[in-house]
């Protein structure tokens, strides 16, 4: 299996259908940008979808869970086990995610990228096993080369089910305990910046809890040179279901899906993505500001300015649904909002 395809160009934004939305914004029934991030998803949706009705009806999420071998260092506040528990109950929809893809009338999707106690086949729940967890990073590369291409296959075959389902929009969300560990490892080596500075509680770690996980990150990252391009990260720290949404994401600006991106750990599958493919920038919208310390950081780097802060730190792409009706109402107001002209207004 090769990753190539990584490489391969993304769709382009028509800029002629985000004018013509931009214009017509002008015209509508109220103060020039009085409706500020409405107006202005409006007008991206419609230059990436191509259309002067851009709309977010037809919402796929896939989840892609995983187990992290650094879980063994004590990185985490709950144990490894739960990883498998929480596949079971994604798919017997018990989970924030599942309860919000009702709500939303969206398609959820879980990936099983290998857990330690595997829970066996489960509806709506696609098996994509690599193995029963990455390596403690600690020890040796969390992946090898070959399970790298698995992992980043199975994001591009999530994303493919979804272009067939004619998905407007794309939410890749993760499970896997330790994966706030794996994800400021990445980060942390992507930036440059000190673990101290983006390790954050995770499932509900104290002070002490943050100290040692950083220094478990630390220890970690010593292990290799500094130098490596993101894929090499993303083998030497990174987990399966982060893999699974870097490729993911490249894939959806590939087929020309928009994607919304959850908190702190897709948040880091997007940097790398971007790292890889940085056309693939352009398709990006982001959900929410996770509490997790290191959000705003990756944000940052990657000029992002997400729809919603609500003190969210779950993960699962639950933070990333929960703003989906923002974008939806954002086209009903594009699509059905009177004209100066046809409301009988003076306009400015």
């Amino acid at each position: 299996m090769s990753h190539d395809w990584l490489w391969d160009a993304c769709q382009s934004v028509d800029a002629e259908y985000e004018q013509q939305a931009r214009e017509h914004q002008a015209q509508l029934t109220k103060p020039p940008g009085s409706l500020g991030t409405l107006e202005s998803l409006a007008i991206r949706l419609a230059g990436l979808q191509r259309t002067a009705r851009p709309a977010v009806q037809q919402v796929w999420i896939s989840v892609f869970a995983g187990d992290h071998g650094v879980a063994a260092e004590g990185v985490s506040a709950f144990p490894q086990v739960v990883t498998g528990e929480m596949v079971r109950n994604f798919a017997h929809g018990g989970a924030a995610v599942s309860v919000l893809a009702r709500a939303l009338g969206a398609m959820l999707e879980v990936v099983n990228l290998g857990t330690v106690n595997d829970p066996g086949e489960l509806p709506h729940v696609r098996r994509a096993i690599i193995a029963p967890q990455t390596r403690n990073f600690c020890e040796e590369p969390a992946m090898s080369p070959e399970q790298l291409d698995a992992a980043l296959h199975a994001g591009a075959e999530s994303v493919a089910a979804a272009h067939a389902a004619d998905a407007q929009l794309f939410i890749g969300g993760e499970m896997g305990i330790a994966n706030t560990t794996s994800a400021a490892a990445l980060a942390s080596a992507l930036l440059g910046e000190t673990p101290l500075a983006l390790a954050g509680a995770g499932t509900g770690l104290d002070a002490a809890g943050i100290g040692h996980k950083a220094a478990v990150i630390t220890r970690g990252l010593a292990r290799y040179e500094a130098s490596g391009d993101a894929l090499t990260w993303l083998a030497r720290v990174g987990g399966f279901e982060i893999a699974a949404l870097t490729g993911a994401y490249i894939s959806a600006a590939q087929h020309g899906i928009p994607v919304l991106v959850d908190g702190f750990i897709s948040t880091a599958a997007a940097l790398a993505a971007v790292r890889i493919n940085p056309g693939c920038r352009a398709w990006m919208f982001f959900g929410h500001r996770s509490r997790e310390r290191g959000h705003a950081a990756v944000l940052a780097a990657l000029h992002a300015d997400p729809l919603i802060d609500l003190g969210l730190r779950l993960g699962e792409a639950s933070g990333a649904a929960t703003a989906v009706p923002l974008m939806r109402l954002a086209c009903e107001l594009h699509a059905r909002m009177a004209t100066f002209a046809q409301a009988g207004v003076s306009g400015a």
